[in-house]
């Protein structure tokens, strides 16, 4: 069984003694209460925490103020940004007119010409020549 190392001062007053707990104890402290059907409230109780203390020292380690120690289990975190997806412009089509030039000669093809009409005048210019 583990145990918990405190550090405790005592304070002016009559509140009850401050405890110091190390970083080390705090990480693990905060793993514990990271696996999965655990519960903060569950995990501070057992180490006589308030749950407002863990949650803190769980805001620390996501901030990376807080070192935690290597998962046990494959379980980790990561933060994750969900944004709307922007929608893709449109590709812009712009059909161009072909041309075909022999000598002297440009023959300028109808917009959106098939290849059947293309290889057409392409035979008949070569049969003129």
């Amino acid at each position: 069984m583990e145990t918990t190392l405190e550090v405790l001062t005592t304070r002016r007053g009559r509140r009850e003694p401050h405890r110091h707990w190390p970083d080390e104890v705090k990480a693990r402290i905060v793993s514990e209460s990271l696996r999965p059907g655990v519960t903060v409230n569950e995990v501070a109780k057992r180490h006589g925490l308030k749950a407002n203390h863990l949650s803190s020292w769980r805001t620390m380690a996501r901030q990376g103020k807080l070192v935690l120690p290597a998962p046990e289990d494959a379980v980790e975190f990561a933060a994750m940004v969900v944004e709307r997806p922007v929608p893709e412009p449109q590709p812009v089509r712009t059909l161009s007119r072909a041309e075909i030039v022999v000598g002297p000669v440009m023959i300028r093809l109808e917009q959106g010409a098939s290849a059947a009409r293309i290889a057409a005048i392409v035979r008949a210019l070569a049969a003129a020549t």
